[in-house]
């Protein structure tokens, strides 16, 4: 255990040494070059746009931000996961239902944003349904694949020991689609980020999307950066959240045992 936390903080030492020699040559490379600061600003200028605006702007506009990423990715996991349930014990919906969504995922969902202004207007329910439906189908796949890739002698002997279905799902079923769920839960927060960014980017007049807009029309460049490096820190926390999850909940399961060695 202790050889295993010295490990996990030296590999975090060295990450952080790494990131702070590629933002010192990143500093370096702008004052030896010159470069215009409405092009590459240096990352001081930008951490100084993220003090400036922090309390002005930046912070009401992640609120935002966040609450369109976790409404709509809650809307994801709760309907996601009963229907992936229903494909994996039912053909007939499988065969049905399952080509429609397909069919719905393929059509690109930012040529429908515009679409998604004009019937539920500027507010959060334009931003909450596209984060919904460009999160949903990745979770749907996987947690789809999870329930019906259950091994054929674990049902046999788990049928022998039970007859009650519930009691199967829950103890055999259930756990054995939850590596499969994870995956689907981290591909998904990615795509629930990349969905509300591009709701404001369409038509907002809030969130960390506007303020890109925005500082990008007033050729703010240390802003547009600041605002873009809040969105990163916000998706690197959200996945991380999601694996720290998953840590929590599978920790039998080697890839979780793998990353945590």
């Amino acid at each position: 255990m202790i050889k295993r936390m010295k490990k996990r903080w030296l590999n975090l030492f060295w990450g952080l040494i790494t990131f702070a020699v590629l933002i010192g040559l990143w500093q370096l490379a702008c004052e030896v070059f010159d470069v215009p600061m409405y092009l590459v600003p240096p990352p001081v200028k930008i951490w100084e746009a993220l003090l400036k605006y922090w309390s002005v702007t930046v912070r009401a506009n992640l609120l935002y931000t966040l609450s369109s990423i976790g409404i709509g990715y809650a809307l994801t996991i709760v309907i996601s996961i009963p229907l992936a349930i229903l494909f994996a014990t039912s053909q007939w919906l499988e065969k049905t239902v399952y080509p429609i969504l397909v069919a719905i995922q393929l059509v690109p969902k930012v040529a429908l944003a515009p679409l998604f202004i004009v019937w539920f207007g500027f507010g959060l329910t334009s931003k909450v349904i596209l984060v919904f439906l460009l999160s949903f189908f990745a979770l749907l796949v996987d947690a789809t694949t999870g329930f019906k890739s259950l091994n054929p002698r674990l049902v046999f002997v788990a049928k022998t020991m039970t007859n009650s279905p519930w009691e199967f799902f829950w103890k055999i079923r259930f756990p054995a689609a939850l590596p499969h769920i994870f995956t689907g839960f981290k591909i998904s927060i990615s795509s629930a980020t990349t969905g509300a960014i591009i709701a404001e980017f369409v038509g907002s007049n809030q969130g960390l999307g506007y303020l890109m807009l925005r500082a990008n029309g007033e050729l703010n460049t240390p802003y547009l950066f600041a605002a873009l490096l809040v969105l990163s820190v916000v998706g690197i926390a959200l996945y991380k959240l999601v694996e720290y999850a998953e840590a929590l909940v599978i920790p039998w399961h080697s890839s979780v045992r793998t990353r945590l060695q």
